[in-house]
């Protein structure tokens, strides 16, 4: 039977779902085994390890990608092997596992650009075959080959073939009718059985199948009835089906198993039906069991008559006595197995996972932007409720724009991630760098519970992995260095993140021995980018550092020295409308500050008038509105900045509407707003106050890209458009006028 179009869809979401899902579980079994090198003794990072291999394995032998069943096993074999004892922990045990997760994410990609490459074939065989000589073992069983022989064992074998009687596992499966819909198949689980063992029966159930004018195709009617051949434990083969626990009825008999057992298994799935205990009796008659039976004569009750109708003869096994703990054995496996009732696999899968719900991005982002218009429309309504006058329309629109404000704000949460999980990712790289440098690195994350918008998250990650590459590189010393240096051998390279003034700082500092002044300057001679005689403060030096191009490194690695990185950092930042910061001291270490806003989407600004032109300024940037200072009030003299007395604090001023280029309103009163980039504040003219407002940010034309002093722009309730300023920008753009003695004009910013 072809594939619909439909199953197809259904089924590339649900592959989409489980690469997504292997990331994060790629992520847990990384964290578990870096934790586990600091720290062996931590069982519980062990497990969490396990766990999360054995979670890939299961989700992808579900998706028959068998390639990663194969490996992932042999990884996890060798982890069962640590949590039972049977192979100690070292630093060679969590090299090669670490190595694993590489493969296992090698492995994942070539499911999910559907292309195999030899070369990750081959290292994945001599990967394995490293994990298995780690745990002693150098002829294990390719799983492959077991899965790839399932056709073979998935058919009945004869009934008295030897390898049927023998002593074994038998498990009796029942899958619910919706397991089709949820997106099980029930031959994965046969398929991946036969990883852990040798299937050596299987019958197939199908006697709820209806007739074919009432069969539901999406529906699921089948169960089987498997002879499994295995040394795996109990719980190993539960594992199996931890993932349909919702949609499957699973009991499991170990070998050896007392026919009391048995006969409890038919009581279970026929009741007091003589005609399918008879058919269950003979399908395992069928499969090599034998059994001394018995038959009981029963009453059963007629579906059209309460009366009591003809007696059946029922077949039973001749029940053979049992010590009492034996008894309590049995039953405690019934209650531990995962053939519980629905509502028990319920309740222990109830936990942190079922509290979070995947979402497309783009859906999201549809959302996000439905809200933005809808604050667009709001402050329109708003706008014609003051001029109507009418107060009860003013208070009712009132109300509805805080309710407005409040889903903005919670749908833009929706969005807010912690930056703790772009953190932990530098765990790996601080190890692996550390190791190729032939230096001792302790990381230190703090902060990682601040959030910050998912997309900026993900825009972040690069240049904070080279900040930390550089900071491992040239900043730490070598211990040999150190401990000349007065310093501790280990080197501290430490993470931080924080919310300040509806912006989000993130910190990369090290103990290292700083930034070097005197070469910065040379190389920066030496390439012609200062005179030899200019006198530069210590952070415009620190500043030369982001040209292109610019390098101190003595040789090129593979970490650094090419000159490549530090100004594409400064780029990817400034595209967020973030700015970057260094400072440091000789033998002290080096920190680097990266401002970024928390969302990119919609922020509360501040609405001014400047020449006819609408401006808005970032809210949490404004720190106070004063009237224009006697310093800066001359209508003679047309200059653009100055500085002004502000009690006591000497501070710049910018007259935006000269800095534009236009002609200042003289006819009202004119304003200074004060507004705060990190440390630095500076008085911004100009000629009207509007008051807070919301704003939807709306992305400039590409032809206006170059305009480092504007973020984006939106639009007003009354449907004229307003500029968003960018501040720093705004502040770099008059220092670099100011310095190059320009006149001012609009198009030249």
């Amino acid at each position: 039977m072809s594939m619909s179009d439909d199953d197809a869809e259904i089924l590339a979401v649900a592959r989409a779902g489980f690469l997504d899902e292997a990331q994060d579980m790629l992520r847990q079994f990384e964290q578990g085994l870096l934790v586990l090198e600091s720290d062996p003794g931590d069982s519980e990072s062990l497990n969490s390890a396990f766990r999360a291999a054995h979670t890939i394995k299961g989700t992808a032998g579900m998706f028959g990608c068998d390639a990663v069943v194969a490996f992932t096993h042999e990884a996890e074999t060798l982890l069962e092997a640590l949590r039972s004892g049977q192979r100690q922990l070292d630093g060679t045990v969590v090299a090669a596992l670490l190595e694993s997760r590489d493969q296992m994410e090698a492995l994942l990609e070539e499911v999910r650009s559907g292309q195999e490459d030899p070369a990750v074939k081959a290292s994945s065989q001599a990967l394995a075959a490293r994990l298995r000589a780690l745990l002693g073992k150098t002829d294990a069983v390719e799983p492959a080959t077991q899965a790839q022989a399932i056709e073979e064992t998935a058919t009945p074998l004869s009934a008295t073939s030897e390898a049927a009687t023998r002593s074994c596992w038998h498990l009796s499966l029942r899958f619910q009718q919706d397991a089709l819909r949820n997106g099980l198949d029930p031959l994965s689980f046969l398929r991946y059985l036969a990883t852990l063992g040798d299937v050596l029966a299987v019958r197939t159930q199908a006697q709820d199948v209806p007739a074919l004018e009432d069969l539901d195709a999406e529906a699921c009617h089948l169960g089987f009835e498997v002879r499994f051949d295995s040394p795996a434990s109990r719980q190993d083969i539960e594992r199996v089906f931890e993932f349909a626990v919702d949609d499957s009825d699973v009991q499991i008999l170990a070998p050896g198993a007392p026919p009391a057992e048995f006969e409890a298994l038919a009581s279970l799935r026929c009741g007091d039906d003589a005609a399918a205990r008879a058919a269950l009796f003979d399908c395992w008659h069928g499969m090599g069991l034998r059994f001394e039976l018995r038959l009981a004569t029963v009453a059963v009750a007629d579906e059209k008559d309460s009366e009591v109708a003809e007696p059946q003869l029922v077949p039973h096994i001749e029940r053979r006595a049992a010590a009492p703990e034996q008894n309590a054995a049995r039953g405690s496996d019934r209650r531990s197995g995962v053939g519980e009732r629905r509502e028990g696999g319920r309740d222990r899968r109830a936990g942190d996972e079922t509290r979070f719900v995947r979402v497309r991005a783009d859906k999201l982002d549809k959302l996000i932007d439905l809200i933005g218009e809808l604050v667009i429309a709001g402050s329109g309504a708003q706008m014609i409720a003051h001029l109507e006058g009418n107060e009860a329309l003013v208070e009712a629109n009132s109300r509805v724009m805080d309710l407005v404000q409040e889903t903005r704000d919670g749908t833009l949460a929706l969005r807010m991630v912690p930056i703790g999980e772009t953190f932990a990712r530098f765990q790996r790289v601080v190890r692996d760098v550390s190791k190729q440098l032939g230096k001792e690195v302790e990381l230190v994350v703090t902060g990682g519970d601040a959030e910050l918008d998912k997309s900026m998250v993900d825009a972040i990650a690069d240049p904070l992995m080279h900040l930390v590459r550089n900071s491992m590189d040239h900043g730490l010393e070598a211990p040999a260095e150190r401990l000349a240096a007065g310093k501790q051998a280990q080197g501290r390279l430490a993470l931080n993140a924080f919310h300040e003034a509806g912006s989000i700082v993130i910190e990369v500092s090290d103990d290292g021995r700083g930034l070097a002044r005197e070469r910065i300057l040379n190389k920066a001679i030496e390439r012609g980018l200062i005179t030899e005689n200019q006198m530069l403060a210590d952070h415009e030096v620190w500043q030369l550092i982001f040209l292109p191009g610019f390098s101190t490194a003595e040789a090129i690695t593979d970490l650094s020295g090419r000159g490549v990185g530090m100004d594409v950092v400064k780029r990817s930042i400034e595209s967020l409308r973030g700015n970057i910061s260094l400072s440091s001291s000789s033998g002290r270490g080096t920190l680097t500050q990266i401002r970024l806003p928390l969302t990119l989407a919609m922020i509360d600004g501040f609405l001014t008038v400047v020449g006819g032109v609408n401006y808005v300024l970032p809210l949490a940037s404004v720190a106070e509105c004063i009237d224009v200072p006697t310093e800066c009030s001359s209508q003679e003299e047309a200059r653009i900045s100055g500085t002004f007395n502000l009690r006591g604090e000497v501070l710049p001023w910018l007259d935006l509407a000269r800095f534009y280029g236009v002609q200042p309103d003289f006819s009202r009163r004119r304003s200074v707003v004060v507004v705060r980039d990190g440390p630095t504040r500076v008085g911004l003219i100009v000629d009207r106050l509007m008051g807070e407002h919301q704003t939807v940010i709306k992305p400039l034309s590409g032809i206006f890209q170059h305009l480092k002093a504007l973020a984006g722009s939106t639009i007003l309730g009354s449907g004229e458009v307003a500029l968003l300023l960018d501040v720093s920008g705004l502040f770099a753009a008059a220092i670099r006028d100011s310095q190059n003695k320009k006149s001012p004009s609009h198009t030249s910013r």
